[in-house]
């Protein structure tokens, strides 16, 4: 049964300030959805991706030179702090964090550490969207066509490296980013035949006490796989629209409620907080 306490925070929301996000996305149509909604608070955490990082960075380390097909962009700062101390001013009702999504943050440290020194924000997502291979970040839709079941083993062994070698972030989002691209419907994405990895990332993850993302834009969690997370000691979960245009805020939420409640987690010490065992 839904919980009788309302909606949670929309923690992963994009705007016109992310690089793969159009302009007419903006910050106020997206508060506005929200306060439809009844959301109390909206997290705008735009990509954070390097084409182009610090020589301290491990990417360097291991040999990185690019991105494969990048259409990476840096965020304006100064532009996102602008439009985010506008629509705070015009919906006082609607708590509004500033956040980033950072994009495989264990291969970044120091490019990311520096931008939050001089943009700190509330909100920090931990995110893999890219595998290497020979010197480039490939997206993992790209390498699916390959092999999808060693390129989803290989995604979920890298969290676990990305979750013990980075703590900048607060947020594990989108666990199973890859299903998204699974290709063909001949093959079929099943949960059990990875839960074991799936099992290695949440012990992981469980073990610093930070949050797994609940994402409704890619394919809905099963209660098996967040009742995985608890089961290993999972403290707390996220929920996240990562829309990509203002009518995607909050989309899903009733239905991702409902299985974060029978997974065995519940709203926190207020309507802010993370939702926990």
């Amino acid at each position: 049964m839904r919980s009788q306490v309302g909606m949670p925070p929309d923690n992963h929301v994009h705007t016109h300030w992310s690089w793969d996000t159009a302009e007419s996305s903006t910050m106020r149509r997206a508060c506005e959805k929200a306060i439809a909604l009844g959301l109390p608070a909206i997290a705008f955490t735009e990509h954070l991706d390097f084409t182009v990082w610090d020589p301290d960075d491990r990417a360097t380390d291991e040999g990185l030179v690019d991105r494969h097909a990048s259409r990476h962009a840096e965020i304006d700062v100064a532009g996102y702090a602008a439009e985010l101390a506008e629509v705070r001013d015009r919906f006082p009702e609607l708590r509004i964090w500033s956040g980033v999504e950072t994009g495989e943050p264990h291969l970044f440290q120091s490019s990311v550490a520096a931008y939050l020194r001089d943009a700190p924000v509330d909100r920090v997502l931990g995110s893999l969207h890219s595998l290497s291979k020979d010197g480039r970040l490939y997206g993992v839709g790209h390498l699916l066509w390959e092999d999808a079941e060693g390129t989803m083993r290989r995604y979920l062994g890298e969290l676990v490296d990305m979750i013990e070698t980075s703590d900048v972030f607060q947020i594990l989002a989108h666990v199973d980013f890859p299903r998204r691209y699974w290709p063909g419907t001949s093959r079929r994405y099943v949960e059990k035949t990875f839960e074991e990895e799936y099992r290695a990332v949440f012990r992981a993850l469980a073990t610093t006490g930070r949050a797994l993302e609940v994402n409704t834009s890619s394919p809905l969690a099963s209660v098996d796989q967040v009742r995985w997370f608890h089961e290993e000691g999972g403290e707390a979960v996220s929920f996240g629209s990562d829309a990509h245009q203002p009518a995607a805020v909050g989309q899903r939420f009733h239905l991702a409620v409902d299985i974060v409640e029978a997974a065995g987690f519940r709203p926190g010490r207020d309507p802010f907080d993370f939702w926990r065992r």
